[in-house]
């Protein structure tokens, strides 16, 4: 169960509310007995394996159409707008 503390409260003990989310507790701010924020720990970061990314950028370039504008074309054309 998540504590609950008021904003008052959660500004002046934050330090010691960091601490226990970073044990894995979640604390919950209130606002008038009003629920208006929660700390939890961030999610792990996700490692993404570099040929992942490479087949979604190749995946990305197959389902683009290529035009009869060139990059440059596109580019001259932004510039008089």
């Amino acid at each position: 169960m998540p504590l609950t503390v008021g904003a008052f409260e959660a500004k002046t003990q934050l330090s010691k509310l960091l601490e226990l989310v970073g044990k894995g507790e979640r604390v919950i701010i209130t606002k008038h007995g009003v629920p208006v924020a929660e700390l939890t720990a961030p999610a792990p970061r996700r490692i993404v394996d570099p040929s992942e990314i490479s087949a979604e950028l190749k995946a990305i370039r197959l389902r683009t159409k290529s035009g009869s504008h060139s990059i440059k074309s596109m580019i001259e054309e932004g510039r008089r707008h």
